[in-house]
C-alpha cells in the first residue's frame, strides 16, 4: 500500500488561514501564522464549550471530518480493536475491599457500566451498599469524571468530587450515607483533592482561581454556606502549586506547596482545624521534601545536605525545624527513594536502582529493615496506602509486560503474602505467548537508555516487524514496565511494543531526570531516537518502520524527533501534545506556564533560555521535510495542553510537509486531557490510535489466536 493510496478521496485537508501576527522578545522578532486558532477567552471556554469562537470551531470540526475520512477504511477495524480491548476487560470487577474501622470499601463495575459504584460493607462480611453510584450520576452528560471520595471518619458522611467538562473543575459534594442523598453544601472550582478534618464535620480542599491554578486551601463547614469558607492559605508565588493531604496517623493535615523543585510543607492539627497551619521547614530553592507522623516525631523524607537521590530524617513535632533533623535513612547514590509511609511499628518505603522498584521494610524499634523479592527480570510495583495507622499489613501491586496485575497483602512482621486479586483478562492470557526484554541502547554520550520489549513468541525478528516505541520523559516522572491489556491488540498483530525510559524520567535515579531538562532537554529527544536506532540494529524492526507514541510533554518529544529524525519513524501519534514550548512558556496568563519555567526554563527572563527552548520546539521548528505519518489528538477543555497548540502544528506540517503522508487532527469537543471519560468509551480511542498505526504498516489483518 503506497502513501499516496493512504490519502482520503474526494476531501481536502483543511487548511488554517494564515492571519501573521509577531512578538519580539530579547530583540528577536517571533511570527506566528496561526495565532488566530488561540480562544482570547479560553477561561469562558473551559467552563462553556459553546463559546468558543464560530470560525475556530468551524476550523476544528473540518479537521475532525478530514480524519474521518482518512481513517474510514478501518471502521472495522477499529471495532473489531475496541471489541478486542472490551473482552480482556472483567465487565462486573471490584477492587479488593479496604479495611478501614469496622467497615470495609471498595470500588465496583457492574456489567455494562462506564463508571464505578463506590460501596461500604461490614469488616467482616455482610451485606454491600452502594454509597455512589457513577453510572447513575454520569446518566446523559456526555463528560463525568469522579475526583477525590473519601467518608468522614465517623463513617457518616461521604465527600466526592466530580467534574462535568474534561476541564478539571471539580465540584466537591456531601453524602449523607443514613439517607443517601447529597445535603445542601456545593463547593465550586476545586481542584479535586480534599481531607476530612478529624471531627467529621469539616472538609479542607484547594480552590481554583480565575487562571486555573491551584493556589488557596480552604476550609468548609458542613451546613454553612460555601461562601462563608475560610482562606487557610494562599500561595502568593504563581510559580507554585498547593496540594493537600494527611498524614497515615491522621494527626496532620498536609499542606504542600511545590513547583518542579522545591517544597514546603505545612501542618494542621486534624484534631484542631481552626489552628494556624504550621511551617515545617521555610522554602529553600532545590529543596523538596515530604512529611510522615509516628509518636512525638516527624518523618521526612528530603534531598537535604546534597543527598540527590533522597534520605529519610526525623524531627520532633513541636520544634521540626531542620536544625533538628536526625538522619535515620541514609542517602545512597543511584538509590532513589520514591516515597515513604508510617504506620505504628514500621517504616515502608519504595525505591529504585538500577530501573527497577523495590519496597522496603524497617522497625523503628530497633532499625532493622527488610526487602520484597521478585522474580521477574523487569517489573512494576505500586504502595496502596491511606487507609489504617496502627497495623502490620500493607497492600501492594505488582504486574510486568506479561503478567496481568497482582495486588498482595504483606504482613510486615511474619513476611507472609497474601494475594487478594489477580486481574482477570476474561478473553483469555497466557504469559507463555509473549516474550518481554529489557536492553540498554547506547547515546552518543556514553549513557545507555532501558527499553523494555514486549513481542509475541511467533514474531519475526528479522527486522521486518513494525514496532510502536513509547516514551515520556519530562517532570521525573518514570514509566513502569507495568501490564496492558490494551496493547497486546498491537502485539498479537505482529508489531514489538517498546518502552524507552528516557532522560527527564527518574528510571536510574535524580540525575537521569536533571539530565533531560533546562538546557539538557535535548537528551530526552537524543535518547529516544538512540532507543529506536538500537531497536533497529538489533533487528527488532527496521528504519521507517517505527511509530513513535507519546502524549503530553510525551507529545512534544513526538514533535522534537518527527522533526529531527523523520526517516526513523513511520509514524507519530501525539496525544494531547504539547508542541507549541516556547509561545506558551511566554504567555504567564495560561494555566501550568509559571510553573513549568523550572522544567523549560523562562524565556521571559532569560535570553539564554528563550534560545534554548527556541531550538527544539516543535511548532518553531517545523521545517520544508518529508514527514512520516502524523496523528494528533486533543481535548477541547483540556486546561493542560490547550487544543490549539496541536492545532497550530498541524496546521504548519501541513504547509512544510513534502512528503504525501497523512497528516491528522482529531479533537474531543466534548473533553480534556484525560481524553473521553468511561473506561469503555475511552478504549475507542485507544481503538483509533491504534488503527491509525495498524494501517499505515500495514497489518490490518485479524490478529493472531
Amino acid at each position: 500500500m503506497t502513501a499516496h493510496s493512504l490519502r482520503p478521496t474526494g476531501i481536502k485537508p483543511p487548511r488554517a488561514t494564515r492571519k501573521s501576527t509577531a512578538a519580539t522578545h530579547h530583540g528577536i522578532t517571533i511570527e506566528d501564522e496561526y495565532s488566530w486558532l488561540r480562544a482570547e477567552n479560553w477561561q469562558e471556554v473551559m467552563r462553556a464549550p459553546d463559546r468558543l469562537d464560530s470560525a475556530i470551531r468551524a476550523h476544528l470540526e473540518a479537521e475532525n471530518e478530514y480524519t474521518n475520512a482518512a481513517l474510514a477504511s478501518t471502521a472495522t477495524l477499529q471495532s473489531e480493536l475496541f471489541d478486542e480491548m472490551k473482552a480482556r476487560i472483567k465487565e462486573d470487577d471490584s477492587t479488593v475491599p479496604t479495611p478501614d474501622g469496622l467497615w470495609a470499601y471498595s470500588y465496583r463495575f457492574v456489567t455494562g457500566g462506564q463508571y464505578p459504584q463506590l460501596c461500604r460493607q461490614p469488616r467482616e462480611g455482610g451485606d454491600v451498599t452502594i454509597l455512589l453510584d457513577g453510572n447513575e450520576l454520569a446518566k446523559d452528560k456526555p463528560y463525568w469524571s469522579l475526583g477525590g471520595s473519601q467518608h468522614s471518619p465517623d463513617h457518616k458522611r461521604l465527600a466526592y468530587a466530580v467534574d462535568e467538562k474534561g476541564s478539571e473543575l471539580y465540584t466537591i459534594r456531601i453524602r449523607d450515607l443514613d439517607t443517601g442523598q447529597d445535603l445542601e453544601d456545593v463547593i465550586h472550582d476545586t481542584r479535586g483533592d480534599f481531607v476530612w478534618t478529624n471531627d467529621s464535620n469539616t472538609i479542607v480542599y484547594v480552590r481554583l482561581d480565575e487562571n486555573h491554578r491551584p493556589l488557596s486551601v480552604y476550609r468548609h463547614v458542613i451546613g454553612t454556606p460555601h461562601a462563608d469558607d475560610v482562606r487557610v492559605y494562599h500561595e502568593p508565588d504563581s510559580a507554585f502549586y498547593v496540594g493537600i493531604g494527611k498524614t497515615q496517623s491522621s494527626r496532620f493535615i498536609l499542606i504542600d506547596a511545590h513547583d518542579h523543585q522545591t517544597s514546603e510543607v505545612y501542618l494542621i492539627d486534624a484534631d484542631n482545624p481552626s489552628t494556624e497551619p504550621r511551617l515545617v521547614a521555610p522554602r529553600q530553592a532545590g529543596h523538596e521534601y515530604s512529611i510522615e507522623h509516628h509518636n512525638d516525631a516527624l518523618v521526612i523524607l528530603t534531598n537535604s545536605g546534597d543527598a540527590v537521590d533522597f534520605r529519610i530524617v526525623e524531627a520532633p513535632v513541636n520544634n521540626p525545624g531542620q536544625e533538628n533533623w536526625r538522619e535515620i535513612i541514609p542517602h545512597r547514590p543511584g538509590r532513589l527513594i520514591i516515597e515513604a509511609v508510617a504506620y505504628k511499628n514500621h517504616l515502608v518505603r519504595l525505591e529504585r536502582e538500577d530501573g527497577l522498584p523495590r519496597i522496603v521494610i524497617s522497625k523503628f524499634d530497633d532499625s532493622s529493615e527488610h526487602e520484597i523479592s521478585f522474580d521477574e527480570e523487569a517489573y512494576a510495583l505500586g504502595l496502596s496506602h491511606g487507609y489504617e495507622y496502627d497495623t502490620t499489613a500493607i497492600r501492594f501491586t505488582y504486574s510486568s509486560m506479561t503478567t496481568p496485575a497482582e495486588v498482595y497483602d504483606y504482613d510486615m512482621e511474619s513476611r507472609a503474602r497474601t494475594l487478594r486479586k489477580r486481574q482477570e483478562v476474561p478473553s483469555g492470557h497466557n504469559p507463555a505467548n509473549y516474550v518481554t526484554r529489557r536492553l540498554q541502547a547506547p547515546t552518543a554520550n556514553g549513557e545507555t537508555v532501558p527499553v523494555s520489549l514486549l513481542y509475541h513468541k511467533d514474531t519475526p525478528l528479522d527486522g521486518s516487524a513494525p514496532a510502536l516505541l513509547y516514551g515520556y520523559g519530562s517532570y521525573g516522572i518514570s514509566i513502569p514496565a507495568s501490564f496492558s491489556t490494551t496493547r497486546l491488540s498491537l502485539v498479537d498483530r505482529g508489531f514489538v511494543y517498546a518502552i524507552a525510559h528516557i532522560r527527564g524520567g527518574k528510571e536510574k535515579g535524580y540525575r537521569w531526570y536533571t539530565d533531560g531538562k533546562l538546557e539538557k532537554k535535548t537528551n530526552t529527544f537524543k535518547d529516544f531516537i538512540a532507543a529506536g536506532e538500537h531497536l533497529v540494529s538489533e533487528g527488532f524492526t527496521k528504519r521507517g518502520r517505527i511509530v513513535a507514541n507519546g502524549g503530553s510533554a510525551g507529545g512534544m518529544l513526538m514533535g522534537a524527533v518527527a522533526n529531527m529524525a523523520p526517516d526513523l519513524f513511520l509514524g507519530i501519534i501525539a496525544d494531547v501534545p504539547f508542541v507549541d514550548v516556547l509561545n506558551t512558556m511566554l504567555d504567564a496568563t495560561l494555566p501550568l506556564t509559571p510553573p513549568e519555567w523550572l522544567e523549560w526554563g523562562n524565556p521571559l527572563k532569560s535570553p539564554e533560555q528563550f534560545e534554548i527552548i527556541r531550538s527544539y520546539s516543535p511548532y518553531d521548528n517545523v521545517k520544508d521535510q518529508p514527514y512520516p505519518h502524523i496523528l494528533a489528538y486533543t481535548g477541547l477543555t483540556d486546561p493542560r495542553v490547550t487544543y490549539w497548540e496541536p492545532a497550530k502544528w498541524i496546521a504548519r506540517l501541513r504547509e512544510h510537509n513534502t512528503s504525501d503522508k497523512l497528516v491528522l487532527l482529531r479533537i474531543n469537543m466534548e473533553a480534556g486531557h484525560s481524553g473521553a471519560s468511561g473506561r469503555f468509551t475511552a478504549l475507542k480511542e485507544t481503538a483509533h490510535d491504534y488503527a491509525f498505526a495498524l494501517l499505515i504498516a500495514g497489518k490490518t489483518e485479524t490478529a493472531v489466536s
